[in-house]
């Protein structure tokens, strides 16, 4: 077992705890059935999940490409709320509905709006684009029967993701504007993956792939184990689609809220990707955790300063 290097001591003790048990990355992809069942083993039973809301219930919503799974979360007794579609992480292959459920209840109680948490197709099952497809049709969906099925009140309609949920979460926005479906109010990227080029070159944009390459959770070695599932699938790293920084045009996209992590390698492009959006006249906020690492707002939720991310997302859904 490679060993790992001392860890910063700027990052959070519980977090460097944990950290001290995990092996160095090698590069190599993953078990698809180890990692996925390793994720779902941690899952608490559903009485034991938290937040406790008053709604949550399994539906299934009928896109374009075919009906997506989706799991419907409801913060209070009002008959009535904006929405906020919310796309797990997972490198594409792994996560889902329970291994991501305290985010989403975390999201709805921070936020005080409806989420609808989608269980899109994932690879290599089911190649690109079929997961972004079913994305972005749950968001039409949630526009065009929200009303009547999830008691939209026709305001916010956010579209939220972390990892590569979040890539998820931008590629939709870019998908929506040019089909001109303007409903998007807002886009919520929690520490994303907005670019997937793993070259030496892609590595060289941005510093953080260097400055937290090891000894953080998510190493940039493996960075290409756990995409190469997405990449050979046919996802093209130079597809607005798939990296969304590589999009021309940014303009006409819908406020965003981009969270990110000191000691994640996927930090600067996050940061990039809102400088972007500024210089095309999109108002986007950038909010960086210092003690944290790729992943907190799912692993880390229970330690309070963390779990204060999801109110800074509540905090941003309810601007106008």
């Amino acid at each position: 077992m490679n060993q790992q290097p001392q860890t910063d001591p700027r990052i959070h003790p519980q977090i460097a705890e944990i950290l001290a048990h995990i092996p160095a990355s090698d590069g190599s992809a993953p078990s698809l059935e180890g990692w996925r069942g390793a994720e779902e083993s941690r899952v608490p039973a559903p009485a034991e999940r938290t937040p406790q809301l008053p709604g949550v219930r399994d539906a299934v919503a009928a896109a374009a490409h075919g009906d997506v799974p989706v799991r419907i979360y409801t913060p209070d007794e009002r008959e009535r709320s904006g929405v906020i579609v919310y796309f797990h992480g997972g490198a594409f292959f792994s996560g889902s509905l329970d291994t991501h459920d305290g985010a989403a209840r975390a999201l709805s109680v921070e936020s005080g709006l409806t989420v609808v948490s989608v269980g899109y197709r994932r690879v290599p099952e089911d190649a690109f684009p079929a997961g972004l497809e079913d994305c972005y049709g749950v968001v039409r969906w949630a526009a065009e029967h929200g009303s009547e099925q999830l008691g939209w009140d026709g305001g916010t309609l956010a579209v939220a993701g972390d990892s590569s949920g979040g890539t998820y979460a931008a590629a939709v926005t870019g998908m929506a504007r040019d089909e001109g479906f303007v409903g998007i109010t807002h886009q919520v990227l929690l520490y994303p993956s907005v670019d997937l080029d793993f070259t030496e070159a892609g590595t060289a944009r941005y510093p953080s792939r260097t400055e937290n390459a090891t000894g953080y959770g998510l190493e940039t070695a493996g960075l290409v184990g756990h995409n190469s599932f997405y990449l050979d699938s046919g996802a093209d790293p130079t597809d607005p689609l798939v990296s969304p920084i590589r999009r021309d045009d940014l303009s006409g996209l819908p406020k965003a809220l981009i969270i990110t992590a000191q000691f994640d390698p996927l930090r600067d492009e996050g940061e990039a990707y809102a400088a972007r959006l500024r210089q095309a006249g999109v108002e986007a906020t950038v909010s960086r955790y210092g003690s944290a690492n790729h992943g907190f707002m799912v692993n880390f939720a229970w330690i309070p300063e963390l779990y204060e991310a999801f109110t800074e997302v509540g905090r941003f859904l309810q601007q106008a």
